[in-house]
């Protein structure tokens, strides 16, 4: 036999081995990656997605906090684990846009180390206040900012994360000279907005939901662009005078090289969990407004919502670390 019938031969059974592989799936536990801390928004959306897909795909489903330098670590895991259809990793628009301009060096290349899934959920931003500050809308808070220009200091959930970046074109917009507190993660930062110790911060709804609806913050806008149907007396910061159309978004991906089969069943199933009543509550519970696309759907976004984010850094004036 030749070396070319060898070949042809070899190549034909990986194939049919792929194949096999891929409609016997899922045969084994697999995992979902949460590349952020436990209790924060990518933990209670990853367990509530285990929990309903562990059901549907027979095979239990298991969510594997793994997490560090805004979402590289989890990342980095996830990019070099088999793509036996097995690990798949949530991510958001932090991760995907926003690193690649304020990182010099990730360990990931989010458009050749990944496949897309599917985008579940839109992640819009609330500005917040603590009551006993006094401004109820943004325009007062950045009078109030502007009387203590350059001693003002706002937080977010990290450095060159979404909430960092929104922060960011507010303060560049109204010459502020707020000082920007980076921490690990939204809990922190809204503990310490809580007590006063920070004047101001925009964070996700699912961490500051519950101080909002317990009137121990102050929303002044959101980042969507329409409201919140849980805030629907708060404005979009567009209808707050700002032009700025930027949403922040939450995604599923798989390793590259996945099984094109296992993607498009994996992306169905959440599709269908998303898009029904319970699923669209149960996101909007947890700070998400439901999407639900295919994976070629989230290739576009993507681009195109890469490409704005990577304006709104360098509208930020946040500098490559």
């Amino acid at each position: 036999m030749t070396r070319k019938m060898l070949a042809a031969l070899a190549g034909g059974l990986l194939l049919f081995a792929t194949e096999a592989s891929a409609q016997a799936w899922p045969n084994k536990p697999i995992k979902l990656i949460a590349p952020y801390p436990p209790a924060g928004q990518t933990d209670v959306v990853s367990r509530y997605f285990a929990d309903k897909l562990s059901a549907v795909l027979g095979q239990q489903v298991i969510v594997e906090n793994k997490p560090g330098a805004q979402g590289m670590v989890g990342a980095e895991i996830a990019k070099n684990a088999p793509p036996d259809g097995y690990t798949f990793l949530y991510v958001n628009s932090s991760m995907m846009c926003i690193n690649p301009y304020v990182y010099k060096k990730l360990p990931y290349d989010g458009f050749k180390d990944f496949v897309p899934v599917t985008q579940h959920g839109l992640a819009p931003l609330a500005m917040v206040v603590p009551p006993t500050l006094g401004p109820k809308s943004v325009k007062e808070f950045v009078a109030w900012a502007r009387e203590r220009k350059g001693k003002v200091s706002f937080a977010s959930f990290g450095n060159g994360s979404s909430s960092h970046i929104w922060d960011e074109m507010l303060n560049q917009a109204e010459r502020l000279d707020m000082t920007h507190v980076p921490y690990k993660g939204a809990g922190p930062a809204i503990q310490d907005t809580l007590a006063g110790h920070i004047p101001m911060t925009i964070q996700d709804l699912a961490a500051g939901g519950p101080a909002i609806s317990g009137g121990k913050l102050t929303p002044l806008a959101v980042t969507s662009t329409v409201r919140w149907p849980r805030l629907p007396d708060v404005p979009t910061f567009e209808e707050a005078g700002y032009k700025i159309n930027l949403t922040g978004w939450n995604a599923i991906l798989a390793p590259a090289g996945t099984p094109k089969e296992i993607v498009e069943r994996m992306s169905a199933e959440i599709r269908k969990l998303v898009q029904t009543p319970e699923g669209k509550e149960k996101l909007l519970d947890m700070g998400l407004f439901a999407t639900g696309t295919t994976p070629a759907e989230l290739t576009e976004i993507m681009k195109t919502g890469c490409a704005a984010w990577g304006e709104a850094v360098k509208r930020a004036g946040v500098e490559p670390g």
